[in-house]
């Protein structure tokens, strides 16, 4: 395994995160675990949750899973940088959210910490997340919150979730005005397919010494040889990557993309990961595996060298949206 900084951190992580959204509702707690150990055991060191994961199987109960593996020992939380999150309510789907459960409140934030801290089985998280902007919390209170946490060693250090570059500026120039360390990484969408990230998040995100985290590398299975699983009998595409497959340009693109990569001899999941990991300010793009053999997909393409020809290729298939802010002018 490889490993960088996060952002402008000494932090050392896996060039690779492993993603646990599909613990719980997916992936049963004793496949979980054995995920994990696989991922550790290849060197991930770099594991994402967030409080609301769980879906069907019940909100928290993918932290809960992750709790039963710290609690097997072998030093597993020692060598596992934790990343959760914080915002999303954390009431039962149909019932009504009491007040100050969600956002990011300061009584929010404690309230979110200390059951993520139960849930998860560790007196503390590595990197503490904010799910999505709040508009009705100023960052003065929601740094105020972090720095107690801090101080308490509840937390170690603090993340964003899909903000907007400008949000991501926000947030760091009002924690520097605090004396506050401010935000260190942010997720995003961003993959071959979806680009917009380029034009301002990650910009800002270099600019600040944030760390990019993309989620959705394959773009819900979109770029992970959807048409030619299709066509030798796999199951039926769903979701974002069915949806999309209905363009009749996506589509396009899709088959432009796995043509190519069949006369390279290449695997279009992990070139897709592999093309992220050459990205300027990515740090580790978030990997959701079901499987052992999807894990170890995932794991190849982080040793995976993509030609510049294959690179110029691959833009004029899915063209970025070029630099900023020129894009924006001319």
């Amino acid at each position: 395994m490889k490993y960088t900084q996060l952002g402008r951190t000494g932090l050392r992580v896996s060039r690779l995160t492993l993603g646990t959204m599909n613990f719980g509702p997916l992936t049963d707690e004793r496949d979980s675990h054995t995920l994990m150990d696989a991922a550790l055991g290849a060197g991930v060191n770099y594991f994402d949750t967030a409080n609301v994961y769980g879906q069907s199987a019940g909100k928290g109960r993918t932290e809960e899973i992750i709790g039963t593996w710290f609690a097997q020992g072998g030093e597993r939380r020692d060598k596992v940088v934790l990343a959760t999150k914080v915002y999303g309510n954390m009431t039962r789907d149909g019932e009504t959210t009491w007040p100050n459960h969600d956002r990011l409140s300061a009584l929010s934030i404690r309230r979110a910490v200390e059951a993520s801290l139960k849930r998860l089985r560790t007196d503390h998280i590595d990197i503490y997340q904010f799910h999505h902007i709040d508009r009705n919390t100023p960052f003065d209170e929601i740094w105020q919150a972090i720095d107690v946490l801090m101080q308490q060693g509840k937390i170690l250090y603090a993340g964003s979730s899909n903000f907007p570059g400008y949000k991501i500026a926000q947030a760091n120039e009002r924690a520097r005005q605090r004396g506050s360390y401010g935000l260190v990484s942010e997720q995003c969408l961003y993959n071959l397919a979806v680009r917009d990230a380029e034009m301002e998040v990650i910009p800002a995100a270099q600019d600040y010494g944030v760390g990019i985290i993309p989620w959705s590398p394959l773009h819900g299975g979109l770029l992970g040889g959807v048409l030619k699983k299709a066509g030798g009998g796999a199951r039926r595409t769903g979701g974002r990557a069915a949806a999309e497959l209905a363009k009749p340009e996506v589509r396009a693109q899709v088959g432009a993309y796995e043509e190519l990569l069949d006369k390279h001899g290449l695997e279009p999941g992990e070139v897709a990961l592999a093309w992220l990991l050459t990205r300027p300010g990515v740090t580790a793009p978030i990997v959701g595996p079901r499987t052992a053999d999807q894990l170890d997909s995932a794991l190849r393409a982080v040793d995976l060298e993509l030609s510049p020809e294959l690179l110029g290729s691959l833009d004029e298939i899915f063209p970025g949206p070029g630099p900023s802010p020129e894009s924006f002018a001319w």
